[in-house]
């Protein structure tokens, strides 16, 4: 009964069975919370520096298009070289950045341009190197323990969320910007630390000389050739493109709430809560073997929470919508990461991530334009109930149309770990 009991909470074999996970966990748990109180920092200097909303609109293109662009790239690299010293030359690439930030702070710099080109340089090199990092886990880990490891990750990044900009205004007020800019580049040689010590992944495949072989065919070449992996993006780019809420929030505050900006915080807090409410909860989702399934059922239940938000009239009702709606989308995030990372093979794992890497920042803001132009020829309501109906009635027709995706089971030993780097736990025949 103990054992039920403790499986229902978050899965914490990960950080036992492999050092290197674990050395991987801390460094980018610190480098996201460094991440988030630097955004807060851009924010605030940018409107400092413009007062204007186009201003602080042009930081969505400063990461949005680097994100994209560099994304794709990131996968060939990942696929080319190895996976650990991409990752090394681009967290170096994002410590140089943090540093150019604190720096031009120090100097009280009244360019918006540079400060921008900043914000667009550290983006670059992270999404770069976000195609190859995404495929650690995999590699580090037992088959069993991946999707656990992933819950772990998404559990710190949502946690950054909530902890990040509240310390990035205590830094503010207490310091300055240049000091919340130091924090983060002191984040990141954190992170440096971390995976310097990580070992070597080359792609399987690669030569033995260099490390180094000519990918033969692109990443949207291979999602679309495997039902399981167009299945999977398919859902969750159906899942944000029509039922993202988050351009709404400021008109759903303003006509049901009066405007309050308090109100509008605790939009976005009821969905991290829920996304952390979810994740340490997760480790019965981690052991279920249906990936495809439960991802499939964790957005319909996205949509449905997003459309009754849109209904809702009580505050506490719509933050538990919110709530609801983040806990799904970890849910469904986890459980897709995880079949993505399992179904690929390892010589394509880096233009694979790359394709998710794209769809995972295309589909939410393409989603957030399309909320926006749909309440502004209707009302927000109907945009977040037409958007969160669409959203179940196009999961449902993937469902239908790709039978591998719902018969999908998750092999528990479908990768091993990176030899010399698993515990005694996963030698001695201890992992369930």
């Amino acid at each position: 009964m103990k054992g039920r009991v403790r499986v229902r909470f978050l899965d914490t074999r990960p950080l036992r069975s492999s050092q290197s996970f674990r050395d991987l966990w801390i460094g980018t748990s610190v480098s996201q919370v460094g991440g988030q109180i630097a955004n807060v920092a851009v924010l605030a200097q940018v409107w400092d520096l413009t007062g204007s909303p186009v201003g602080t609109g042009a930081i969505g293109l400063a990461t949005g298009l680097p994100m994209v662009l560099f994304g794709l790239l990131g996968g060939t690299l990942a696929d080319t070289f190895d996976r650990r010293a991409v990752v090394r030359a681009t967290t170096a690439g994002q410590l140089l950045a943090a540093a150019g930030l604190c720096a031009q702070a120090l100097a009280d710099n009244r360019n918006v341009l540079l400060l921008l080109a900043l914000v667009a340089m550290g983006t670059s090199s992270g999404a770069l190197g976000a195609p190859a990092r995404r495929t650690f886990p995999v590699r580090l880990l037992p088959g069993d323990q991946v999707a656990a490891g992933l819950a772990l990750t998404n559990v710190s990044f949502q946690a950054a969320m909530l902890a990040g900009p509240a310390m990035a205004g205590l830094i503010i007020a207490r310091w300055d910007l240049s000091a919340a800019y130091a924090t983060q580049a002191v984040a990141m040689v954190v992170s440096m630390l971390t995976v310097i010590r990580l070992p070597a992944m080359r792609p399987e495949g690669a030569d033995a000389a260099g490390g180094r072989r000519r990918p033969e065919r692109g990443g949207w070449r291979i999602v679309l050739r495997r039902p399981t992996l167009w299945g999977s993006m398919a859902t969750d780019l159906s899942a944000t493109l029509l039922a993202m809420p988050v351009a709404l929030f400021p008109l759903v505050n303003e006509i049901r709430f009066g405007g309050n900006p308090q109100t509008l915080g605790l939009f976005l807090s009821a969905v991290a809560v829920g996304g952390i409410t979810a994740g340490l909860l997760s480790g019965t989702v981690t052991r279920w073997h249906r990936g495809g399934l439960v991802q499939m059922s964790a957005a319909g239940v996205w949509g449905l929470a997003l459309a009754c938000f849109g209904l809702a009239g009580p505050l506490w009702l719509a933050l538990g919508c919110l709530a609801v709606a983040g806990a799904a989308d970890t849910v469904s995030v986890v459980t897709r990461s995880a079949l993505v990372q399992l179904e690929t093979p390892d010589a394509y794992r880096g233009r694979v991530s790359s394709v998710e890497h794209v769809i995972g920042v295309a589909g939410p803001e393409l989603g957030n334009f399309r909320g926006g132009l749909s309440a502004s020829a209707t009302s927000a309501s109907f945009s977040l109930v037409f958007g969160g109906l669409s959203a179940i009635l196009a999961i449902a027709a993937v469902a239908a149309t790709n039978a591998p995706l719902r018969a999908y089971r998750t092999p528990p030993s479908a990768a091993k770990p990176v030899p010399g780097i698993a515990d005694a736990a996963a030698t001695t025949g201890q992992i369930s």
